[in-house]
């Protein structure tokens, strides 16, 4: 019982620390480039892993090196890293095009997704997944259409942002189990550094004082988000079951809305919001165990 709350507590935190960091990387897009951002604030990440996993291991210094040498460790951090990247850059290109509160509520599509990508490696989808994935796409055409026909491409890119998310989840799931978790993250989160930095170079120009100019926004998402709360992720996950940590990630949505709307003033019409209360139902009712026969 105190593993389990003890994953609660370090997702809550985690979820708070996202949900907020969706004004963040709004913020900081008005200065730099997607990937420019990005390359930064991960690799601020990077920084700020390395020095707190010695520190906490001060007193076992002799297994330092040995557990950085760990292979099943590397494979699960290389594709996390991957996952995340995809992730992670096309959420921070679609707040070109997206307010912070609705990029929120559609990143949390990836709790759908999660058991759908679970059906395809041999598990049964239940009678509320199959609800939930329609529920989610009615809220989705609510959220996301403009006029009639059209859609944002930002809610697009938003949708395979979701895909990705669930991937790195279920990832986490399948070969984080038995790795230091802070390790972990620091392995994913140097890979998405590497490439965005490539990505940077190749696609945008970078200049220093555009960077020195959102050092707040860029430390936020570095160090708190990066660093903080994708660490907490794999620490929670490894103490849960995947179907309580979706649960509780998924409240990332509603404190993203929430944030926007109080700092970034930000506002919805009905129709957007009766939208985001049905991804929002969804992704609930997706992780709600039903008996048979009930």
């Amino acid at each position: 019982m105190k593993k389990q709350l003890t994953g609660i507590i370090y997702l809550a935190i985690a979820v708070l620390i996202w949900g907020s960091t969706f004004v963040a990387q709004s913020v900081g897009m008005d200065k730099v480039g997607p990937f420019t951002f990005q390359a930064v604030r991960c690799g601020l990440a990077v920084v700020f892993l390395l020095p707190v996993i010695a520190l906490f291991e001060l007193r076992d210094l002799k297994n330092y090196i040995r557990k950085w040498l760990n292979k099943k460790l590397w494979i699960a951090g290389i594709l996390c890293g991957l996952a995340l990247f995809t992730a992670a850059s096309l959420q921070q290109v679609s707040l070109v095009d997206t307010d912070a509160g609705k990029a929120g509520f559609l990143t949390a599509l990836y709790i759908v997704l999660v058991p759908v990508i679970g059906f395809f490696l041999g598990r049964k989808l239940s009678l509320t997944t199959i609800v939930s994935i329609v529920l989610a796409v009615a809220g989705l055409y609510l959220l996301s259409c403009v006029g009639v026909t059209s859609i944002r491409t930002g809610d697009l890119l938003l949708l395979g942002c979701a895909l990705a998310f669930a991937v790195q989840i279920t990832l986490i799931d399948r070969l984080g189990q038995d790795v230091d978790g802070l390790r972990l993250n620091c392995i994913q989160c140097f890979v998405v550094t590497v490439l965005s930095a490539l990505c940077m170079l190749i696609m945008e120009e970078p200049a220093l004082p555009d960077i020195l100019s959102c050092w707040l926004p860029i430390g936020y998402a570095g160090v708190l988000s990066m660093g903080v709360a994708y660490s907490l992720q794999v620490l929670g996950q490894q103490r849960l079951e995947p179907t309580a940590a979706s649960l509780i990630m998924s409240l990332e949505s509603v404190v993203a809305a929430v944030t926007g709307w109080l700092i970034l003033k930000e506002f919805m019409t009905v129709f957007e919001l009766l939208g985001c209360a049905l991804v929002f139902f969804a992704v609930i009712l997706s992780q709600i165990p039903i008996a048979k026969g009930k």
